[in-house]
């Protein structure tokens, strides 16, 4: 393509920006963290469709810069090799004429991009790029920027968001304010929070759409898969049963992979293309702590769309995926690492400040039962002593209380409270 070629994109996509109006965007909790006046590269990291784009734009134009705009998720820049990327800066320029501040959106599908990202820098143009993979900001940022960018991630909807979204106040207690509360948690943990399911009416099929989106265009073509196939069953599996512990040899057995090794790289690539997030088994020995990872889906969309459907099992496992992606989008201000603990009974979730144990979290939908409540309170007290911190919650769908026992509290919240703390 020539710089003419290149030029009819950029017009097209200024057009797209130009289209965005600020009045229909969601705050998100996100923002706070940009640093826009800074010589760092600004870069947001997030599944597909999770809102970097729109996020990025709410931010430049509230801030009242002029930028320009290239989004290279575009069927007529596929391919494009690092060294036309003169040619398209050409074409920014002839569009937007001179300008300080360049977007460009999912930077990760050209090749080489950090030596581009590298020139703009030395030429003091500041940047706000996008990426749909974990690698992006990893291995090939740390390498090739050498700290010169601020990290923003970003996940679908949280709860408080979606409550926004839908103009329902969190901080109403009336009977018509928890009822619409409680409304809209139910159609959270069932169709989950990426942005674009609040609008689009068959919902099942945009999930189905994005899930092969990020396998094809996020692991497949970044990546030698020599299993597709096995890949796209083995995804299916994984989002499908959330907090288990993932064991590699199982997983080869299961897909007819060539080794365990193979369905370790195959993981990796999910985790990247942030399809799941991963937690460790804490112990205070370090070595313990990169084995026996569990895994939770971005959102959980992918796990509504099992073939068990809305069953009892499917909403508890829902139930702590809501809970642990929350934990994560949390990380930015509490600054705590997620591990969970098991020796011969299981906590859910430890969170961690540096080598200090802040809080024990157990999640459970229904302590009603003698059995549960036992099970779950016993092993907080338990853990407690064992791991000498005594910040104790347990999670649940409706009960609000405190339990006490031996100088111990445990904080019994509904997940709604939880879920609204700021």
């Amino acid at each position: 393509m020539d710089v003419n070629g290149y030029k009819q994109v950029v017009l097209d996509q200024q057009k797209e920006k130009n289209d965005i109006r600020l009045s229909d965007l969601i705050p998100r909790q996100e923002e706070i963290y940009f640093d826009l006046d800074s010589s760092l590269a600004q870069i947001v990291i997030g599944v597909r469709r999770s809102g970097k784009s729109t996020m990025c734009h709410k931010v430049l134009k509230q801030n009242n810069i002029n930028y320009a705009y290239i989004n290279f998720d575009d069927e007529r820049l596929y391919g494009l090799k690092s060294e036309e990327l003169n040619s398209l800066l050409e074409a920014l320029y002839m569009v937007y004429g001179e300008f300080n501040y360049l977007f460009c959106d999912e930077i990760q599908n050209i090749p080489s991009w950090f030596l581009f990202v590298n020139r703009l820098l030395r030429q003091k143009i500041r940047l706000v790029i996008t990426g749909s993979n974990a690698k992006l900001l990893s291995s090939e940022l740390s390498t090739h920027l050498t700290g010169r960018y601020n990290q923003v991630e970003l996940f679908p909807f949280s709860f408080l968001e979606v409550l926004r979204f839908k103009n329902i106040r969190f901080d109403d207690d009336s009977t018509v304010g928890v009822a619409a509360k409680k409304a809209a948690f139910e159609e959270y943990i069932s169709q989950g929070g990426f942005p674009e399911l609040f609008t689009v009416k068959n919902k099942k099929a945009y999930i189905k759409n994005l899930f092969n989106s990020i396998i094809t265009r996020d692991i497949q073509q970044r990546f030698s898969v020599r299993y597709p196939e096995s890949l796209r069953k083995m995804a299916d599996y994984l989002t499908d049963t959330v907090a288990a512990e993932t064991n590699y040899k199982k997983l080869a057995e299961m897909f007819s992979f060539g080794s365990a090794h193979t369905a370790e790289n195959y993981v990796s690539y999910l985790r990247q293309a942030y399809l799941l997030l991963s937690i460790q088994k804490f112990s205070f020995k370090s070595k313990v702590r990169i084995r026996n990872e569990k895994n939770y889906a971005i959102d959980t969309a992918f796990i509504s769309v099992a073939k068990e459907g809305f069953s009892e099992q499917n909403f508890g496992w829902r139930f702590e995926n809501i809970v642990g992606v929350e934990l994560f989008r949390r990380r930015n201000q509490t600054l705590n690492d997620v591990y969970y603990f098991q020796n011969g009974y299981e906590i859910d979730f430890v969170l961690c400040n540096d080598n200090a144990i802040v809080e024990l979290i157990q999640v459970s939908v229904d302590i009603s039962a003698v059995k549960t409540f036992k099970r779950e309170t016993n092993a907080l007290f338990r853990a407690s002593e064992e791991l000498k911190c005594n910040n104790l919650t347990l999670i649940t769908l409706n009960e609000n209380r405190t339990l006490s026992e031996n100088n111990k509290t445990i904080n019994i919240v509904p997940i709604l409270d939880w879920l609204i703390k700021t």
